[in-house]
């Protein structure tokens, strides 16, 4: 057990394990904010993140009828979504406009990260449904996590757990400063 433990009285046996507390996860687990409904009005945090401001939002960029916001539980440092405004859950729903200007700003977003965090790949791409994933399924959101070359290691395989090298309203101002002009 490490001393900080047993300095502070440590819980239950011990044991040879360092203990990595992640108490804001448990909000993610416990589905805390999550949606109660299908509707907008049923507690969608897509419908709601864009009446805050940029920082509180941890919004990045906004467009015409998308923005780009921080994942709140990441898989990786500089995660993003792409969410329409409008509350629509499905990609065949979404009209030419929001088709484009989707797509325009996740090639914005992919410009963003390389330039900021020198990312070596991306994992880019929607999960509609619940079934298929979807943490919100009722409000359509495109993820583009980062990678780079070794970025898998223990912590997440034996862990369960991911270490985040920066504040998510760090990461949020690194990204808009490098956010491409239109």
């Amino acid at each position: 057990m490490c001393e900080v433990e047993e300095e502070r009285g440590g819980a239950g046996a011990p044991d040879s394990f360092q203990r990595l507390w992640t108490p804001h996860r448990m909000a993610y687990i416990k589905g805390e904010g999550k949606p109660t409904g299908a509707g907008p009005e049923d507690g969608c945090p897509f419908c709601e993140i864009p009446k805050m401001d940029d920082v509180e939002g941890l919004i990045v960029a906004r467009g015409d009828v998308v923005f780009v916001v921080l994942n709140l539980y990441p898989y990786n440092s500089g995660h993003l979504m792409v969410v329409p405004y409008r509350h629509i859950a499905d990609y065949t729903e979404l009209d030419p406009a929001e088709t484009a200007e989707l797509a325009e700003f996740t090639k914005r977003s992919l410009t963003a990260l390389r330039k900021a965090s020198g990312a070596q790949g991306f994992n880019v791409g929607l999960n509609l449904g619940g079934v298929a994933g979807a943490g919100i399924a009722a409000h359509l959101h495109q993820h583009i996590v980062p990678r780079w070359g070794g970025d898998t290691n223990f912590m997440p395989v034996i862990g369960h757990t991911k270490v985040l090298p920066q504040l998510l309203r760090d990461t949020r101002q690194l990204l808009a400063d490098a956010w491409p002009k239109g």
